[in-house]
């Protein structure tokens, strides 16, 4: 299943951007910022210059968290307490995506325990006891000012928060200081839908929202359990398919013993760039080296192509553009495999048709990156809650 497929690997969304043309030192490798996050999914950069970091949480409920790091590595608590519940693939799932434009941080929720593994490999069905949160499967709009984020001691959401965002309610929540947090959710997609096989009728497709990025009032995001980019409307709050992606031949089908004829494409990292959209194919079990791609995406005809090919384990994109001068960095999850051999990579491709450059080669099952564009930082979060900074000279 596709949702299978991208729980078993990463989760990780990059939030990207389109930034001056940075050149890449080849020597450039890792220094540790923070440690001891709770599966860190993606980053977002502040206007205050604090990291923000998307935690899916860990084995409990309700513990999903956005954390602060700011320049020196220090770790604060922006919220705490968000959804979180192991999924059908036994795993923790919660806050994913996240992007941060002004004052407002877009957080995507993935999709929690609304699935269970179902009576045989690669089927799903829907848990048959009730889900632990209301707000799985969605994209929530949390607002808070420069101050709060430069001092709160942390924020923490209640199930009746929960509950109270999935009527529609504009939830407020103070910290021990008197600031202010405000949370609205922007949209609720479906948990799943029916995906019936010719083996299995009551098979389902879960929703899995997973990274995002705005342009003018148009929020994009990807969705790793349905195999599409969905569109949203920020003054209507209301969405649409853009575009989705269909399975490939499996060409190690029979020689692993893996994974089933087709691999699903698994969307995950997204970036805009010029009224286009890139996005990172993960594909699916086992990860075939040559099979994940970066599309590229026309907004407005809603068509997309091949940017860069012949990759494994693509994650996230970012775009360097000087003059029109475009060079693109891929994150790799992984570089060898089936499966996730070797160390996660950052590769420079200063033309999609050729040969890239390795930027750093110490990561280890990266899952996004994100760029300060002043200080020339690439900072790069992984599975094992580590967020590490890469020199961009």
């Amino acid at each position: 299943m596709n949702h299978q497929t991208l729980k078993l690997c990463v989760r990780s969304i990059t939030l990207c951007f389109s930034f001056f043309l940075l050149a890449v030192s080849v020597s450039a490798q890792c220094s540790d910022v923070t440690s001891g996050l709770r599966e860190p999914l993606s980053s977002s950069l502040t206007n205050q210059g604090n990291l923000l970091v998307s935690e899916t949480g860990n084995a409990a409920l309700h513990s999903g968290r956005i954390s602060i790091v700011d320049p020196l590595g220090n770790r604060r608590t922006l919220i705490d307490g968000l959804p979180s519940a192991i999924n059908d693939v036994n795993e923790p799932a919660g806050p994913a995506g996240i992007f941060m434009r002004g004052r407002t941080l877009y957080v995507a929720m993935g999709t929690g325990d609304a699935g269970r593994a179902g009576p045989a490999p690669g089927t799903t069905v829907p848990n048959p006891n009730p889900i632990s949160s209301p707000i799985f499967s969605s994209v929530l709009g949390i607002q808070f000012s420069a101050n709060t984020e430069n001092t709160t001691t942390g924020f923490t959401m209640t199930t009746a928060d929960e509950q109270a965002l999935a009527n529609g309610d504009t939830v407020v929540l103070s910290d021990a200081a008197g600031s202010k947090l405000k949370i609205s959710m922007i949209v609720d997609f479906p948990n799943y839908v029916s995906n019936p096989l010719p083996t299995f009728a009551g098979n389902i497709q879960l929703s899995n929202p997973y990274a995002l990025v705005p342009v003018d009032d148009v929020l994009y995001v990807t969705d790793g359990g349905r195999n599409r980019v969905w569109q949203i409307d920020l003054l209507t709050e209301t969405f649409s398919t853009l575009v989705t992606f269909p399975a490939i031949p499996n060409p190690l089908f029979g020689i692993v013993p893996a994974g089933g004829p087709f691999l699903d494409a698994v969307p995950t990292g997204i970036t805009a760039v010029d009224n286009k959209l890139l996005v990172t194919l993960f594909r699916g079990v086992p990860f075939p080296p040559g099979t994940s791609t970066v599309q590229e995406i026309d907004i407005a005809s809603a068509t997309q192509s091949v940017l860069i090919g012949n990759r494994k384990t693509a994650v996230g994109v970012l775009a360097l553009d000087e003059d029109g001068d475009v060079d693109h960095l891929v994150l790799q999850h992984a570089s060898a495999g089936p499966f996730f051999g070797g160390p996660g990579l950052v590769l420079r491709f200063e033309n999609p048709t050729e040969p890239p450059t390795v930027v750093p080669s110490c990561l280890v099952r990266p899952t996004s990156m994100t760029l300060n564009k002043k200080t020339g930082t690439l900072f790069v979060t992984e599975y094992s809650g580590r967020v590490v900074a890469v020199p961009l000279n």
